[in-house]
């Protein structure tokens, strides 16, 4: 029975279904896994991957579902809610249905965004497990890649504190004359904190470390979630490790991980993270959780060892991507299923009828406050305004060679004329369309999606990637903007330009893929441009390289890897139960 979202509060709803959570051996007796594939941790458990992959890697895939939305507003269009949908809507028929999903991050937990568990009756439990550090995937990374910083740091002192002689003495190590002008990483941590977005380290004495400028980026951002999205197993971890890119030397050259010998020591730190976590919705349907959010560096895909176990575990799995397809579909479809090789079925299309008024030219949607009035009433003019954004999505997906399934994720101030209008408009290109209330009626709320999603299931699907890796960093981003984003062209600065020839012309990047870098809000490269605009150029002002990865991320516009905190941010409604220890006030 669903609870009453109108009047309960998500981390209610969450307390009352984790009443009746399966326990780690009610979940090994229901997914059939040996009892050395589960870890418990706690009221939860992670599944060992090696393991349940060896013994199921001859079983046939289910089929492979990923979820993805429209450009949303900066309140988000219910992607992990629609696929919490699926699931129960699914479960409700009875069929065999897990999926995955991205851990939160703390600084969105406690800012604007509040957690990302869905909502209503389409949530994730336990709720306050997945909001604050679930199993420590998180927290591994951060150490992980602070401990190249403080490598980094060590090693500079040591340097310029001793001669040649003394430091190989001291340190058995060679000098690696590091330029402190031109050091690459910083520090991360998980929370939105504008104050270190740019800081100097080293104030002091000698033995206080090495006085330079230096930065932080929150956690999810670091290029080992990215890395924890994309690997296979430990093995291609540790390799991976080893080549990040901290600095360079006074001559130019690369200084990586592996040169400061602490790759061996960041692959211990995260040598749990490769097993996801296993949670489920309050309906009580697997769902794992695995990688981070933040869909520019870090990839925004729940990860590839994650679909992996799913698609042997069940007979329908279910993924996440990060934004909207211009985004998190686009490196899905380019990036993640080229690592993987795994081919999806089917992409359904999350869709708002209040997004689609944003893009019509409705009054501006800010985080943090109360939205207009006007999206609540029917306006069927501006929605006609802003249908052709969803259009444009939906070509998105059609060049992949899969037919999309927009799901109109329903408010309940959405009317019939306006959901009409919708469902005559995706299906006339090309997609299919399916109502959806699961937030409000959760399972029963989803049947039309799911039944949708599995009948397109079936269809015959044609899957080619939008570039061959053969392709030149140059060339790809002229597709990527053409194709994807709807720009005439791009422009490229000198430096940014410099830098490309200088990547197209050796070889050694010839296997790293393209990560584009540009805004969620937008289409374009610029927030406050909604709709689907026409006529203009993408600008791209950088490429990062992130050879633990084997990313090249050309930047289009300003994009801050730490988000600051707002004014009004969501910790100050959080708090505890003293008499019962229970977390209050997520959302």
């Amino acid at each position: 029975m669903a609870y009453d979202a109108t009047k309960m509060k998500d981390w209610q709803i969450a307390e009352a279904a984790e009443q009746n959570m399966p326990t780690p051996d009610e979940w090994r007796e229901r997914l059939k896994l040996q009892k050395d594939e589960i870890i418990p941790f706690g009221r939860l458990c992670r599944l060992d991957f090696m393991k349940v992959i060896e013994r199921l890697k001859d079983k046939p895939d289910g089929k492979y579902i990923e979820v993805t939305a429209i450009t949303p507003t900066p309140l988000g269009e219910g992607k992990t809610t629609t696929t919490m949908g699926i699931l129960e809507g699914m479960g409700k028929r009875g069929k065999n249905v897990g999926g995955c999903i991205r851990q939160p991050s703390g600084g969105p937990t406690m800012n604007i965004k509040g957690t990302a568990a869905g909502g209503g009756n389409a949530l994730l439990i336990p709720m306050t497990e997945f909001s604050m550090g679930l199993t420590g995937d998180i927290n591994d990374i951060v150490n992980a890649h602070n401990l190249a910083m403080v490598a980094l740091t060590a090693r500079m002192q040591h340097e310029r504190n001793y001669n040649d002689e003394e430091l190989s003495k001291r340190t058995r190590m060679r000098r690696l004359g590091i330029d402190p002008t031109r050091v690459e990483m910083g520090w991360v941590m998980d929370f939105c904190a504008q104050s270190l977005r740019n800081i100097v380290i080293g104030l002091g004495g000698r033995m206080d470390g090495y006085t330079m400028e230096s930065k932080f980026g929150i956690a999810v951002s670091s290029e080992l979630m990215a890395m924890l999205s994309i690997i296979t197993d430990l093995a291609d971890l540790r390799q991976r490790m080893d080549n990040i890119t901290v600095a360079f030397d006074k001559k130019g050259n690369i200084i990586t991980t592996g040169d400061l010998e602490v790759g061996g020591a960041m692959t211990a730190w995260m040598r749990n993270t490769i097993n996801p976590t296993l949670m489920c919705t309050v309906e009580y349907q697997p769902c794992m959780v695995h990688a981070g959010p933040f869909a520019n560096i870090a990839v925004g895909q729940s990860s590839i060892i994650a679909d992996r176990i799913g698609l042997k575990m069940f007979d329908y799995h279910v993924t996440e991507s990060g934004f909207g397809a211009d985004i998190g579909f686009e490196k899905f479809w380019n990036v993640k299923c080229r690592y993987s090789g795994l081919k999806p079925h089917v992409s359904v299309l999350t869709t708002t009828i209040r997004a689609l008024k944003m893009h019509g030219g409705g009054p501006k949607v800010v985080a943090g406050l109360p939205l207009p009035d006007s999206y609540a009433k029917e306006d069927l003019g501006l929605l006609e305004k802003g249908i052709p954004n969803m259009l444009h999505h939906i070509n998105i997906i059609r060049t992949s060679g899969i037919k999309p399934v927009v799901c109109i994720n329903a408010f309940h101030t959405d009317t019939k004329e306006e959901i009409t209008m919708v469902r005559k408009a995706a299906e006339a290109a090309g997609a299919r369309c399916a109502v959806s209330s699961h937030w409000a009626d959760g399972g029963d709320g989803a049947l039309e999606l799911a039944d949708t999603v599995m009948e397109a299931c079936e269809d015959k699907t044609d899957f080619n990637f939008l570039y061959p890796v053969e392709m030149k960093l140059r060339e790809r981003v002229e597709k990527i903007a053409n194709v994807v984003y709807g720009a005439d062209g791009v422009s490229w600065t000198p430096d940014a330009e410099a830098k490309a020839k200088m990547l197209e012309s050796d070889s050694k990047y010839d296997d790293y893929t393209t990560m584009m870098v540009k805004t969620h809000l937008s289409l374009t490269h610029d927030p406050a441009i909604k709709g689907t605009p026409k006529g203009w150029t993408l600008p791209i002002r950088d490429v990062l390289i992130y050879s633990g990865a084997k990313f090249l991320c050309p930047c289009a516009g300003t994009i801050s890897l730490m988000p600051g905190t707002s004014s009004d941010p969501a910790f100050r409604k959080v708090d505890i139960d003293t008499k019962t220890g229970k977390v209050q006030g997520l959302f």
